[in-house]
């Protein structure tokens, strides 16, 4: 019994000798219960952005687009005058609902022609679509029984008999991007590639760490001691089998039936940016700690809350601003928006832009703080082998 307990209190006191298990096993739960419940810590999704097109513009449409305001739901952040391109302006902002008022609504509406009011809601998101689309349903049916009911007084029918009457106008919801209701293209697309990410950062925390472990640097850089020529080489392998693991991925989509289709070149781009990015990121950390333990474990704690920071699921409009700022630093988030925009919302090209761009500023600065930090043990190993070829030159003399 003693012996047990020597020996538990001996694994006490090498796990807090430890410079990071402490860390990942205690701080791990605190840092992602704190990460986590402030993603969700609304609970409900307020302020969804909005489109409105007011080709009426008369004093009809301006009070509907002022009772959108008053729901909490939803927020109208632009008033366009005409229906050209709305779909990728409403992509380009993150509006989930565009609201479409005809032309001659009002004079419609007087001379009681029965206008029709038209939202188009993006169901690519599940969550954020249905949100807004029961704020848009909920606005547009009190304005119809407030235009019946006050109609109806006027001609002195009395309150109850008007309710029962008739609506003023029509509204009508046509939902994009759901893909037949499929949760399957909602979230095995999502998981795929935070897998693909994960598997990356964990293979190559392992590159120069396990070389550093191992005390194998020197020999490496006396067979090459350019850091560029080192950087690619361990990079090159996970890049190349990257393309097995796509290809694997397509063969899921025929598999279950997903019928995923865009311009090829796009997203062979995009996705050659978000490889090298998550690689150079991969490379920093294996280049920082030269260990593989210490590496694969912060590029875990790195990896495993990405995919529900990157507003696949939640919409990050309604997390706390350093949270979004935590996500914008994950390559993930930004190849997400850029699956989302051209296989699901099926958006313009141009609209990828500014997220190849993000993913780009993440893989360079990795990468030049991973040239540098390279060059510097690069030095210091020529530096060690010259001072070891000194003393034995000595030793000879």
């Amino acid at each position: 019994m003693k012996t047990i307990f020597r020996l538990i209190l001996r694994e006490f006191k090498l796990f807090f000798t430890d410079p990071v298990l402490p860390i990942l096993f205690l701080g791990a739960p605190i840092m992602y219960g704190i990460l986590i419940g402030n993603v969700y810590k609304k609970g409900n999704v307020t302020d969804l952005p909005i489109i409105v097109v007011d080709e009426d513009n008369t004093t009809t449409s301006h009070r509907i687009i002022e009772m959108l305001n008053e729901n909490e739901s939803v927020k109208v952040v632009e008033v366009l005058p005409s229906a050209f391109n709305t779909k990728n302006r409403a992509l380009e902002i993150g509006s989930d609902v565009v609201v479409m008022i005809p032309r001659n609504f009002q004079a419609d509406l007087q001379q009681k022609k029965l206008p029709e009011i038209v939202y188009f809601v993006d169901g690519s998101n599940t969550l954020t679509s249905n949100t807004a689309a029961i704020a848009v349903t909920t606005v547009l049916s009190t304005m119809k029984a407030g235009i019946t009911i006050e109609t109806m007084r006027k001609q002195g029918v009395p309150e109850y008999q008007a309710i029962q009457s008739y609506e003023p106008f029509k509204s009508t919801m046509i939902k994009q991007n759901i893909r037949s209701g499929n949760y399957l293209y909602f979230m095995l697309p999502g998981v795929l590639l935070t897998v693909l990410q994960q598997v990356l950062l964990l293979g190559l925390a392992l590159t120069f760490a396990a070389e550093f472990e191992r005390g194998t640097f020197p020999e490496l850089v006396q067979q090459s001691s350019n850091p560029l020529t080192l950087i690619f080489v361990k990079t090159f392998p996970y890049v190349f089998m990257s393309v097995f693991i796509f290809i694997l991925y397509y063969w899921y989509g025929l598999w279950y039936d997903m019928k995923l289709d865009t311009s090829f070149w796009p997203f062979f781009w995009s996705s050659v940016v978000f490889i090298l990015s998550v690689c150079f990121m991969g490379i920093l950390v294996s280049i920082l700690l030269p260990s593989q333990l210490k590496a694969t474990e912060v590029l875990m704690v790195v990896a495993t809350p990405s995919f529900i920071l990157s507003g696949f699921t939640w919409p990050m409009s309604q997390m706390p601003g350093w949270i979004q700022a935590i996500a914008d630093t994950i390559p993930l988030t930004h190849y997400l928006k850029i699956f989302r925009i051209l296989f699901i919302n099926k958006g313009d090209i141009n609209l990828i832009h500014p997220h190849i761009l993000n993913l780009s500023i993440i893989g360079g600065i990795c990468f030049v703080l991973s040239l540098l930090i390279l060059t510097i043990k690069i030095q210091k190993v020529k530096k060690s082998r010259k001072i070891q070829a000194t003393e034995e030159n000595i030793i000879k003399e």
